[in-house]
């Protein structure tokens, strides 16, 4: 049976990218100011370039890891296992998002901003995924700055520079990324250790996990106060995040009295949460600012 186009899209992985696409556009709205907008026009072509960029990388991920997909329980089902998407076809299509989505962030918006797009995809292809993924635990922790590029992306397309608040950005999504995605592998233990993948749970046990977790949920509580600090955002930032702060304290504090499928679920998905929540309460808080 031939490919669909639902296929194709499967091979991009939405379900991840829309969270770090979430950032992308949330940081036009933090870097805009009396001389940098966020046009319509601009909006859209972040969100098509920035989705296309991402979709890439996942894509050639996929083609990567078709072998380790297919003796995972979660990932047996991806077209480059089942062979719906040949891998030539595959390959073709993630080169094609590739050069498209630097072309149009290029003409879009500016060259910086493809280029940090296109470093973003890179990084996740060949440090990730080649050289990390299946050799070492801190995988997650170096291989996580690939999905720190995003607020850069966002930042750049408006200002057409990068300042270190746009850095800052980087940073917080940096130490953000263990306790979202080591909170999922202590879910995924079993199929991690199926296909020979040595993330933390794997490797070190539960208990190490979490210790790990505990660490940089604080750093992430830290860091996420650092704009206020800045005078980057105002008191509406300072008291939602106080609040976001606090439940994910709460749920970090669960897994650690209690490491169960059911408390890792829960800060699995409250992570995901908080992040969206902490780039929205930044942007309206600019917004209101202006």
């Amino acid at each position: 049976m031939a490919a669909t186009w639902k296929d194709y899209i499967a091979l991009t992985k939405p379900r991840v990218i829309s969270l770090l696409l979430f950032t992308t556009l949330a940081t036009m709205f933090v870097a805009a100011d009396a001389q940098h907008h966020v046009t319509i026009g601009l909006f859209l072509a972040v969100a098509l370039g920035g989705y296309a960029a991402a979709g890439a990388a996942n894509a050639f991920n996929m083609v990567y890891d078709r072998d380790i997909d297919g003796r995972m329980h979660r990932t047996s089902g991806r077209p480059t296992v089942t062979r719906q998407i040949p891998t030539p076809q595959a390959l073709l299509f993630a080169v094609t998002l590739t050069i498209g989505s630097f072309l149009l962030l290029w003409c879009a918006a500016n060259l910086l901003t493809a280029t940090m797009a296109m470093a973003g995809l890179l990084f996740y292809v060949l440090v990730y995924t080649m050289l990390l993924k299946r050799r070492t635990w801190h995988n997650i922790v170096i291989g996580g700055a690939a999905g720190s590029f995003p607020p850069l992306v966002g930042y750049a397309a408006v200002a057409n520079h990068l300042t270190p608040f746009a850095w800052y950005l980087f940073a917080l999504i940096f130490v953000w990324t263990p306790v979202h995605f080591w909170a999922l592998a202590l879910l995924l233990k079993e199929d991690y250790a199926s296909a020979g993948i040595p993330m933390l749970p794997v490797v070190r046990g539960d208990r190490a996990t979490v210790i790990q977790i505990t660490g940089y949920t604080i750093l992430t509580l830290l860091t996420s106060l650092a704009p206020f600090w800045m005078k980057q955002a105002g008191w509406l930032y300072l008291g939602g995040t106080l609040v976001l702060d606090g439940l994910l304290l709460v749920y970090c504090a669960r897994l650690f009295r209690r490491t169960e499928r059911k408390e890792a679920a829960a800060l699995f998905h409250y992570s995901m949460l908080y992040l969206a929540l902490l780039f929205l309460l930044m942007a309206l808080d600019k917004l209101l600012r202006l």
